[in-house]
């Protein structure tokens, strides 16, 4: 007596990468943890920062030193020794480098420092309380102008007014600027999610398709 056949196998569904908030697909397969509307990367502002007050400081040096090179064209101009001019010019020329140098590193050091304890104090506030509003920014202006007014030269109490003088200025300039930045990248989050939308059904309806005729084919090969 003939064995009986087996009964055909169900044909398994495709399998498709997990979807992101958004309709993004992650590479690999694996899901990552969507950030909150608004955030910045600490390294990525604390990078534009140093490179923010390398040129400020190297410009305001720059700016600076034009009164000394005068000074220097007037000194050339008193004297017809040539040695003279090129020793003058020569000294000018590297003290004007000297302090567009130091300005630059100086202006880089400051303003890496201040962009890195704001984001760093802002993305501490994020984690402790589980959500991104105006209070974590404003928070955030309010703690970093404290401690830089902290650290300033003085007295004890020069550097008490400068902490209450701080934090007020600080959470009074970031909590309008905060809610500005939060409602922009919202507005461009959602222009954003608008504009995939078409795209992301008409990749779903066309990754349905393809799996059906999948399916099709799978079955009429068994029978």
């Amino acid at each position: 007596m003939p064995a009986s056949a087996p009964p055909p196998a169900e044909p398994t569904p495709p399998l498709t990468p997990p979807v992101q908030e958004g309709g993004e697909v992650e590479a690999g397969g694996t899901p990552s943890r969507t950030s909150a509307v608004g955030t910045v990367s600490w390294g990525t502002a604390t990078l534009v920062g140093v490179f923010a007050g390398l040129l400020y400081g190297g410009s305001k040096e720059a700016s600076a030193s034009v009164s000394k090179d005068a000074e220097v064209m007037l000194k050339m101009g008193s004297t017809t020794d040539k040695r003279e001019q090129y020793r003058l010019m020569r000294d000018a020329m590297e003290k004007r480098f000297i302090r567009v140098a130091k300005g630059s590193i100086v202006g880089g050091v400051r303003l890496g420092m201040f962009t890195a304890t704001f984001f760093g104090i802002q993305n501490l506030l994020i984690d402790n309380r589980g959500v991104h509003d105006v209070f974590n920014i404003a928070g955030a202006g309010s703690a970093t102008a404290a401690a830089f007014g902290l650290i300033l030269p003085g007295s004890p109490m020069w550097r008490a007014r400068n902490v209450l003088v701080g934090s007020a200025l600080g959470a009074g300039i970031c909590l309008p600027l905060g809610w500005i930045q939060l409602k922009l990248a919202e507005k461009a989050n959602l222009e954003i999610a608008s504009s995939k939308s078409p795209d992301l059904a008409e990749e779903q309806e066309n990754r349905s398709r393809v799996g059906a005729a999948i399916e099709r084919l799978e079955g009429s090969l068994k029978k």
